[in-house]
C-alpha cells in the first residue's frame, strides 16, 4: 500500500547552550530499575561524552507515573524527555508531550515494553540513548482514548485479559514469553459481541475475542500483525480477531508468525476514529498498559503530533531500522564515557 501521508524526518540540529547538545530530562520509574545510581551514572556520562549538557531527573509516583514530570520539564525548555521504564512510563511521558516540539527518547526498563518492541530497542540501554544522541526524528500520529494516548495501539479484550494474567514475577525472570503463559488462561474464553463504528460508515457487528486499535503493527516478541499499519499516515488500523477454537488460535498465530498474505479469523479496517461497543464489560489496555474496563473503547487519530526518536529518520512503516547498528555504537559510546 503507498504511504498516503507526509512525513518529517531527519536530524534535529538545533543548539542548546555552547556545546551544541540537547536540553533534555530523564522521567524514570524507579520500580523498574535495580540500580538507579548506576543507571544515573552511566545516562549522565554518555551525555556528557556527546556534548550534552546533565539532563534533568524526575522520578515517577504510584499518584503521577510520568505525565505530570514530563509537563514540568516542557516547561523548563528541554528539547528532548527520556521515558525510562515500562509501557505505563512511556504512555504517560506521551501524554505529556503530544502538540509539542519536544521529541521522546525512550530508554526500555520493563520487560514488555511495546514502543520500543516498534523501534527495535529491547531492553537497550545503550542503544536507546544512541539513538537519541543520534537525533534522527519522526513525526507520528498517535491515538486518543478520553484524556490518554497511545502510539502503538489499544485493545479490548483478549489482549488485555493476556496483559492482566501474566504474572510481574515470570515477566521479570523470563521476558515477553511470559506473556504467552498469560495468553494460554483465555485462548477458550467465550468471544464478546461487538459494534464497531468507523468513521461515519454503518456500524460492523462481530463475535470477536479482541478488538485491535492500532498506530502501528508489531507486537511481544518483534511479530507484526498489521503489515501495512504506518504510524504516520494519518490513519488507524483495527485488527479484529474472531478466533473460536484452539485450532483457530494456532492457524492465526502460525500465519502471523510466517509473515502469511492471508490471516484466517482476522479482518483489518481503517480509519481516523473508531468507537468499539461491547454487548458486556471487558478488559481494555493502552501501549500495553492496562486501563479501566469498560464497554466502550473510543479512539480517535491525532495526525503528527509526537516527535520520536528513531534509529534512522526513514519514510518505512518499520520503525527500527538500524537498531542493531544503533546499539553496536552506543556501547562504543557507554565505553568511552567509562574511560573518560
Amino acid at each position: 500500500m503507498p504511504h498516503t501521508g507526509a512525513v518529517d524526518a531527519g536530524q534535529d540540529r538545533r543548539p542548546a547552550g555552547g556545546d551544541g547538545g540537547l536540553r533534555s530530562a530523564v522521567v524514570v520509574n524507579p520500580s523498574k530499575v535495580d540500580d538507579l545510581d548506576e543507571l544515573r551514572r552511566t545516562v549522565d556520562d554518555a551525555l556528557t561524552a556527546a556534548g550534552w549538557p546533565a539532563p534533568q531527573w524526575h522520578e515517577t509516583t504510584v499518584d503521577d507515573p510520568g505525565r505530570g514530570q514530563t509537563e514540568q520539564a516542557v516547561k523548563d525548555g528541554v528539547d528532548l524527555v527520556f521515558a525510562c521504564g515500562g509501557d505505563g512510563t512511556v504512555m504517560s511521558c506521551v501524554s505529556g508531550l503530544v502538540g509539542t516540539d519536544v521529541a521522546l527518547a525512550v530508554l526500555p526498563q520493563g520487560t514488555g515494553n511495546l514502543l520500543a518492541a516498534n523501534l527495535g530497542l529491547s531492553t537497550d540501554l545503550a542503544a536507546g540513548l544512541q539513538v537519541a544522541v543520534e537525533r534522527g526524528r519522526r513525526l507520528l500520529d498517535v491515538g486518543a482514548v478520553e484524556d490518554k494516548y497511545f502510539t502503538v495501539m489499544a485493545g479490548m479484550g483478549f489482549d488485555a485479559q493476556m496483559l492482566a494474567a501474566t504474572n510481574e514475577t515470570t515477566k521479570a525472570r523470563i521476558g515477553w514469553p511470559a506473556y504467552v503463559v498469560g495468553a494460554a488462561r483465555h485462548l477458550r474464553d467465550r468471544p464478546m459481541r461487538v459494534q464497531i463504528r468507523i468513521d461515519d460508515r454503518p456500524p460492523v457487528r462481530r463475535r470477536a475475542r479482541s478488538v485491535l486499535i492500532a498506530n502501528v503493527g508489531r507486537l511481544q516478541g518483534g511479530v507484526t500483525l498489521l503489515t501495512e499499519a504506518e504510524p504516520d499516515d494519518g490513519w488507524l488500523d483495527v485488527a479484529v480477531l474472531t478466533p473460536r477454537s484452539l485450532r483457530h488460535w494456532l492457524a492465526l498465530g502460525w500465519a502471523v508468525i510466517r509473515r502469511s498474505g492471508q490471516v484466517p479469523r482476522l479482518e483489518v479496517f481503517r480509519g481516523r476514529r473508531v468507537v468499539v461497543t461491547s454487548n458486556r464489560a471487558q478488559p481494555r489496555e493502552l501501549d500495553g498498559d492496562l486501563i479501566a474496563p469498560g464497554r466502550q473503547l473510543r479512539a480517535e487519530v491525532r495526525p503528527r503530533a509526537l516527535w520520536l526518536c528513531v534509529p534512522q529518520p526513514e519514510e518505512a512503516p518499520d520503525l527500527a531500522v538500524d537498531a542493531e547498528g544503533a546499539g553496536e555504537r552506543g556501547e562504543q559510546l557507554i565505553e568511552e564515557a567509562r574511560r573518560e
